[in-house]
């Protein structure tokens, strides 16, 4: 029989495998997120009380869901009991009834994608639905969600139990929208997934260029929804896009940790079949006549990388064009600065520079350290290293992450050399 340190690591690999379900079919059972994430802490306390002397079970999941279920239906019984006293609610047996056998009838499937239109609600705050939907979809422990955003265990928890009783208080029921507002929420679970990729693609703040785990979770839950909602185009844009961009994660860093650019990586390591995926979910999304969603634009720029195969192959005419569009659907200043880099790449740097010239009056910008890089960029192909210099040096302080900082601090002293020996100083 396994010790109990092998009997603790199954357990918690099955709460990775299994949490999100459990918590699903509970919820639709009970009719609320925090009861029934304590229902399911609860469900692997007793596993933990009850694995390590009978062995774990050969299906460890439909264990876990036939305890929780009894859990669950006892605390309906004991809530009911509770409201007998009212006479506008149903007798305590018609409940249990009603809900077991919905619970017990549904596609899990279902319960899943109703777990994320509460998750990402749109009632909740952008850090508010990241983090529940880490929580009860990836089963990510406050600790781990503190330790990948680098803020408290505390700050953490704060957020989770606001979000439950802001979901609470505006009665958002676990089910699955109508078509119409389906579509809508859909942008909400979006837009959560892949905060939570980029995150992990190009961490905010840190020692980490990348938080490889959160690219992997993100990408675990976009699988999830494209299993979930096989014919939105948008769902498969979104799995493209960050299979083709995780396909370049082994070589976006150095042996020492450093960032290495996307035209100075090795082709080589890129991981060729994500980027097959990638491809093939892109083809899926053009099937879908959706090709212009701003996912799926998103995704046609990652192709064009992926499918070149030395940076000189690049069509970033096509890039620009993309941007271009990307702009006119879903406009931001973001997406201006990196259509500035693609013009310069397509029409050389004066025509990128102009643009993020203009773009520096923009107020949301003012703290965004991407935009003084990007000039930084295109100042030193203009040869003018002076000014390239000043603006590597405040990239490097306003980006919080610091292997981000390195690397510009290391692009102002060559912009500084090269700016020298232009001169003639030593």
């Amino acid at each position: 029989m396994p010790g109990r340190g092998d009997t603790a690591r199954a357990i918690e690999a099955v709460w990775r495998i299994e949490s999100a379900k459990l918590i699903a079919r509970v919820t639709r059972l009970v009719g609320d997120i925090g009861t029934a994430e304590d229902i399911a802490q609860d469900t692997f306390v007793a596993a933990l009380k009850r694995w390590p002397q009978s062995g774990v079970p050969d299906n460890p999941g439909a264990w876990l869901m036939a305890t929780a279920r009894f859990l669950a239906i006892d605390t309906i019984r004991r809530r009911d009991r509770l409201a007998e006293k009212h006479a506008e609610l149903a007798p305590p047996s018609a409940a249990v009834t009603v809900d077991y056998v919905a619970a017990a009838s549904d596609d899990i499937g279902d319960d899943l994608l109703g777990l994320m239109f509460m998750a990402c609600h749109p009632a909740l705050s952008s850090d508010a639905r990241v983090t529940l939907t880490l929580r009860l979809l990836g089963g990510l422990t406050t600790a781990e969600i503190a330790r990948a955003f680098l803020v408290s265990e505390a700050t953490v928890a704060q957020r989770i139990v606001r979000a439950k009783r802001t979901l609470a208080a505006t009665h958002v029921r676990f089910e699955l929208p109508d078509r119409g507002e389906r579509s809508t929420r859909l942008v909400s679970v979006r837009e959560v997934i892949y905060l939570v990729f980029n995150e992990g693609y190009a961490a905010a703040a840190g020692d980490d260029w990348m938080r490889s785990e959160l690219c992997a979770e993100a990408m675990r839950l976009g699988r999830v929804l494209v299993a979930l909602t096989p014919d939105d185009p948008e769902s498969h844009a979104l799995i493209s896009l960050m299979e083709l961009q995780a396909s370049r994660a082994k070589a976006r860093t150095a042996a020492d940790g450093q960032p290495v650019l996307l035209l100075e990586q090795n082709r080589g390591l890129w991981d060729q079949i994500l980027i097959r995926r990638g491809l093939a979910a892109l083809e899926r999304v053009e099937q879908l006549g959706g090709s212009l969603g701003p996912y799926a634009l998103q995704a046609a720029l990652a192709a064009c990388h992926a499918r070149a195969r030395r940076p000189e192959d690049t069509d970033w005419q096509r890039i620009a064009a993309l941007y271009d569009a990307l702009s006119q659907i879903a406009p931001s200043p973001v997406v201006e600065v990196n259509r500035a880099v693609a013009l310069a790449m397509a029409f050389g740097p004066a025509v990128g520079l102009d643009l993020a010239d203009e773009l520096t009056s923009v107020p949301s910008l003012a703290g965004y350290y991407l935009l003084p890089s990007v000039r930084g960029d295109l100042l030193r192909r203009m040869g003018r290293h002076a000014e390239a210099e000043t603006e590597f040096l405040r990239a490097a302080s306003l980006t919080s992450n610091a292997r981000e900082r390195t690397l510009l601090l290391r692009r102002a002293g060559e912009s500084s050399h090269a700016a020298r020996r232009r001169t003639g100083d030593p």
